[in-house]
C-alpha cells in the first residue's frame, strides 16, 4: 500500500522592487513501511494477553499469530476482551504459524513467554523461518543462554533474552550499581503477593551486579549463620529478605547504609502493564540484531 509524501515549497516572484513568496505543496506516492509481524508464544497467559493488546495498539507492528496449548481455536482478541475479534485463532503449533508468516517475506518477531525447557527449540524454529526472537522466560538456564548465543552467531540472526521487561527494574539495578561505590553495607528486601521461587530474578540480578564490582559488603555483620537474617547471595555478603503476603505489590527495595545515613531505592510493580513498554522496545530493537543480546538495559 502506498502513502502520500508531501513537501512544502516556496516560489519567489519579483514584482518591481518587491519580492513575493508563494507557498505550494507537492505530493508523491511512496510505498509505506510494512508493520513488524509479531507472534506471541504463550498468548493465553496473563502477560501474553497483555502483549497482544499492547502490540495491537502500537505503531509499526501487529499481531500475526497466537500460540498456546490452552484455549486452542479461540480468537485471541476475544480472549483479551478486546472490542472486536482479531480473527486470529490460538494455535498450539508454532511451526504452522511461522510457516504462514515466512511466505509473506515480511519482518517477523516471535515473543516467547513459554518455559525455559522449550526456549532453545522455539528460537531454533523462529530462526529457521528467518524470524528474530524476544525471550522473557524467568529462570532460563545459563547453559541455554550459551547454546543460544552460539547458535545465533552461526545463523547471524538476532535474539534478545530479557531477564526483565520492566524499565523501572532496570533503572533500579543501575541506581544500585551507582550507590554501591559509596556505601559498604547493603541488603535487599522484596515482597510478592503470591509464592514464587525466591529470591526473585530481580534480587538475584542486583546481587550479581554488585558482586561483580569487586566490593566487599557488610564486613561488620556478625550474624552470618542466623537463618532469620536472610539468604546471602554471592561471596560479597549481599543479603536478601523475601516476604509473601496477599495484597502486597511486587516490590524490590535496596538499602545502603554508611556512617550516619541510610539510602534506599525502591521499585514496585502493580500490574503486568508495566512490562509492555519494555516489550515494545525489545521488539523494535531485536529486528536489527545479528546475534544474541542478554538484557534490555543495553538499549536504554
Amino acid at each position: 500500500m502506498a502513502a502520500p509524501s508531501c513537501h512544502f515549497h516556496f516560489t519567489v516572484h519579483k514584482v518591481s522592487k518587491n519580492v513575493i513568496t508563494r507557498p505550494f505543496i507537492s505530493c508523491s506516492m511512496q510505498p509505506s513501511q510494512s508493520n513488524i509481524k509479531v507472534v506471541i508464544n504463550g498468548a493465553a497467559k496473563e502477560i501474553g494477553r497483555a502483549a497482544v493488546i499492547a502490540v495491537t495498539r502500537a505503531r509499526g507492528m501487529e499481531v500475526a499469530g497466537a500460540v498456546d496449548s490452552h484455549f486452542v481455536g479461540e480468537d485471541i482478541g476475544k480472549l483479551c476482551d478486546m472490542e472486536e475479534p482479531l480473527e486470529i485463532p490460538i494455535i498450539n503449533d508454532l511451526t504452522m504459524v511461522l510457516g504462514s508468516i515466512s511466505q509473506s517475506k515480511e519482518t517477523g518477531v516471535v515473543v516467547d513467554f513459554t518455559d525455559h525447557s522449550t526456549v532453545y527449540d522455539n528460537v531454533k524454529q523462529a530462526t529457521a523461518f528467518g524470524m528474530r526472537s524476544v525471550v522473557y522466560v524467568p529462570r532460563i538456564k545459563p547453559d541455554t543462554v550459551g547454546a543460544l548465543s552460539a547458535f545465533c552467531d552461526k545463523a547471524s540472526m538476532g535474539c534478545l533474552i530479557a531477564p526483565t521487561l520492566s524499565i523501572g527494574s532496570i533503572l533500579l539495578q543501575q541506581a544500585a550499581i551507582t550507590a554501591s561505590f559509596h556505601y559498604n553495607n547493603v541488603e535487599i528486601v522484596e515482597s510478592r503477593a503470591n509464592p514464587i521461587d525466591f529470591p526473585s530474578v530481580d534480587a538475584v540480578q542486583i546481587s550479581k551486579n554488585l558482586s561483580n564490582l569487586g566490593q566487599i559488603y557488610n564486613r561488620e555483620d556478625i550474624s552470618t549463620d542466623v537463618a532469620a537474617r536472610g539468604q546471602v547471595l554471592g561471596e560479597d555478603g549481599v543479603r536478601v529478605h523475601s516476604m509473601v503476603l496477599p495484597g502486597l505489590p511486587s516490590s524490590t527495595t535496596v538499602y545502603f547504609s554508611g556512617p550516619g545515613e541510610v539510602y534506599s531505592i525502591k521499585h514496585d510493580i502493580t500490574d503486568v502493564q508495566s512490562l509492555m513498554p519494555g516489550l515494545l522496545l525489545a521488539i523494535r530493537k531485536v529486528i536489527r540484531l545479528k546475534n544474541l543480546v542478554y538484557g534490555l538495559e543495553k538499549f536504554l
